[in-house]
């Protein structure tokens, strides 16, 4: 997404016009509800300001109608057939209420919703309350493109008999292998099979109590018409969402790396909320009265009354917990010698280490490689001295300098995205002044964005690890080395294939909008709408959109099976292309073409890697979502994807240990802090075990010898 700083004259003036836009729409005939105003303003949104709108028409509403209706019952399983042929009388009236008609398709969807759950919260304790038996041969069918809504009651019962009893297999494979693994163990209870299934099933009503209080208390209308109105937005494309207030909130506390709340990391267990780790110095730290373990069971505001945190998930609770600076919470905890305590906390800065680069070596004796790991594109434009990722990998490359590396590895692997403005600048960290992306907006016409800082911070051998996770700004990094031939891009068949740009952009009719303060942003009450307004191509042309970004190198790795990419969903943006950039390619260092050569040669022949295809290979097969309801072959199913992500698991694991270190200026930075190096320490413990790091640090190497090869003739 962009950022303020970096949004071009010509995006403000178009954004404002959306603005405008929303005072002028419809003044005859005003929204009579909240609803109604929030959905003819997204509606005027994506018609004026989409970069590739889809024409809001009954076709549309079609589209509209059928996938929310698999929003709110993905597994087919609230709703009855009957249901659906009452609700078609408003499949094409949604593109009429995004338009100004009264809004009647949502409240109807939702009434009869609400009446269907209420049967299911009524009925599953019924069918809990006899024992199963997993003899007979039956199956269930998980997968939606196979399933329709049932025709009947006692089809709708069925099925949810059968999920039900799958979940009571599961728990009831599980107690048996343990009593088969304990058996003749000194002080263990031997359980009788009887014994067993009665307890798998107790195990499987505590869950779906807490599922169905959830459902009761926290699904509400105003949730279910949230993602009404996001399922009209992605309808558009699957990065135009709509936020409600406090998930944008969410949204931007994940952007800075920064949030206000206690300063507590948070699990859900056994439907507990519970204090899992605390942070050196903050509110929850300081007040001497949190401790790990602590359960949290209600949540109030200042002098609010509490919210019951029954049935409520771990993100949730963080949401409620979380507020503005200086304001209080007051946590009711379940102590862990039993006892009720309240406690009254003031909300502060906290600051999230983790979110951030860090750096560590490769220490192999005569050579030392650098290794940065950027988890996101970050950027805090709200603070004068926020956290700027492009800036903070500068200081990294920087330490690593002082340290006298040979060469330096970028790990985008599992990094989603961010700031635009920063990964303009940190392409500018390793090559000189020159293009870097270019974006076109709806009026087809490109701007090629430039590093302009002449000079290169570091200009030694570069590798940049990606996976099928690393997206957008991610993308706009690794294309950008590529075609500049400045270093080697490593990883998976692809990377995400997200070459859109969003914008974030308040539905209060300017506050919460382009030139809000933090202060409208939170005080909106409509929500925002992120916005596809933009798309990204390479300074080669082509556009990382759908296709994302070929490494040079290919290593096989256990999610290329998954479909989790850009091009798997239906409604992505399409690939194309624009005229090329002028650019002049790097000069000074490895041919990356001759690297390539080599490495895919060696790499073809490697047994670990060919065995991580053929066993990925296999568990994709194995995930067909149909699942058995018979005992032995459950029994027999879930052997054979033990030993498979068994092998993979050691297979993606180095038999010799990376001598990976932390630097030293980072073992005093952190030496005060005893969580935070038990984290950093844990870092490394994972890197010096990572086959991937390892094969990139070989092919490092490879480069490096080269260009003492190509200096020496």
């Amino acid at each position: 997404m962009f950022n303020k700083k970096s949004l071009p004259v010509v995006l403000v003036i178009f954004v404002a016009g959306i603005f405008v836009a929303f005072q002028t729409i419809g003044l005859g005939n005003p929204p009579a509800t909240r609803y109604e105003k929030i959905l003819r303003q997204v509606g005027v949104m994506l018609e004026q300001g989409h970069y590739s709108p889809k024409k809001i028409d009954d076709a549309f509403s079609k589209e509209v109608f059928s996938k929310y209706l698999e929003a709110i019952d993905p597994e087919k399983q609230i709703f009855l057939r009957s249901d659906i042929a009452q609700l078609k009388q408003f499949e094409d009236k949604i593109d009429d209420e995004i338009h100004g008609s009264p809004l009647q398709s949502f409240q109807a969807i939702s009434d009869i919703y609400a009446k269907r759950l209420l049967e299911y919260l009524a009925s599953y304790k019924e069918i809990l309350d006899k024992p199963f038996h997993f003899d007979a041969d039956e199956t269930l069918v998980d997968d939606k493109s196979k399933m329709d809504f049932p025709a009947t009651e006692k089809e709708r019962m069925d099925i949810w008999r059968k999920r039900l009893k799958y979940q009571v297999l599961v728990r009831y494979a599980d107690l048996l292998a343990n009593n088969e693994k304990n058996k003749g163990q000194k002080e263990y209870k031997f359980k009788t099979n009887a014994e067993m299934e009665r307890e798998a099933r107790e195990k499987v009503l505590q869950s779906t109590n807490r599922i169905a209080e959830r459902l009761r208390n926290k699904f509400t209308e105003e949730d279910r018409f949230n993602e009404f109105v996001n399922t009209i937005t992605s309808c558009m494309d699957p990065h135009t969402t709509f936020f409600p207030p406090i998930e944008k909130r969410s949204f931007d506390e994940q952007m800075s790396g920064r949030f206000y709340g206690i300063g507590a990391s948070l699990r859900q267990e056994e439907g507990n909320i519970k204090i899992m780790t605390l942070v050196a110095g903050s509110p929850a730290w300081k007040s001497g009265q949190i401790q790990v373990g602590d359960i949290i069971t209600k949540v109030g505001q200042g002098n609010e009354e509490p919210q019951d945190m029954a049935g409520y998930d771990t993100e949730d609770a963080v949401k409620i917990i979380r507020g503005k600076k200086g304001t209080e919470v007051r946590l009711t905890l379940k102590k862990t010698d039993g006892t009720t305590k309240v406690v009254s906390l003031i909300r502060d800065e906290i600051v999230l280490d983790e979110t951030f680069a860090r750096s560590a070596i490769v220490n192999e004796g005569s050579r030392k490689i650098g290794y940065i790991y950027l988890p996101e594109f970050y950027a805090d434009w709200e603070r004068p001295n926020g956290a700027k990722s492009a800036e903070d990998v500068a200081k990294e490359i920087q330490k690593l300098k002082a340290e006298h590396i040979d060469g330096i590895i970028m790990d985008l692997r599992n990094n989603g995205g961010g700031s635009l403005f920063d990964v303009i600048q940190m392409v500018g960290l390793f090559i000189d002044e020159g293009p870097v992306v270019q974006v076109k907006d709806r009026q087809g016409v490109p701007s090629v964005l430039r590093d302009k800082d002449k000079g290169v911070l570091y200009d030694g051998p570069l590798a940049v690890m990606v996976n099928e996770f690393s997206a957008s700004a991610s993308e706009i990094f690794a294309a950008a080395i590529q075609d500049y031939k400045r270093g080697v891009i490593i990883g998976s068949t692809s990377t995400y294939g997200k070459g859109t740009v969003q914008r974030n952009i308040g539905l209060d009719g300017g506050r919460g909008g382009l030139l809000a303060s933090s202060d409208d942003d939170a005080s909106a009450n409509l929500g925002t709408v992120k916005l596809t307004l933009q798309k990204f191509y390479r300074i080669n042309g082509g556009s990382t959109q759908l296709k994302g970004v070929t490494p040079d190198i290919v290593l096989p790795d256990q999610f290329e099976y998954l479909q989790y990419r850009e091009k798997d969903n239906p409604d992505a943006l399409q690939w194309d292309e624009i005229a090329k950039a002028k650019y002049t390619p790097w000069s000074n260092g490895a041919d990356i073409s001759t690297i390539k050569t080599t490495e895919e040669g060696r790499i073809k022949t490697d047994s670990v890697f060919e065995q991580i295809k053929a066993n990925t290979q296999l568990l994709s097969d194995l995930n067909d979502k149909v699942y058995t309801l018979n005992l032995k072959k459950y029994q027999e199913e879930q052997k054979q994807i033990r030993d498979i992500v068994k092998r993979i698991d050691k297979l993606t694991k180095t038999d010799k240990a990376n001598p990976v270190e932390l630097l030293p200026s980072d073992i005093t930075r952190f030496s005060n802090d005893e969580s935070k190096l038990e984290r950093q320490q844990q870092w490394l413990k994972n890197l010096k075990s990572d086959i991937y790091l390892n094969e990139t640090v070989s092919i490092v190497n490879n480069i490096i010898s080269h260009n003492a090869i190509v200096r020496s003739k």
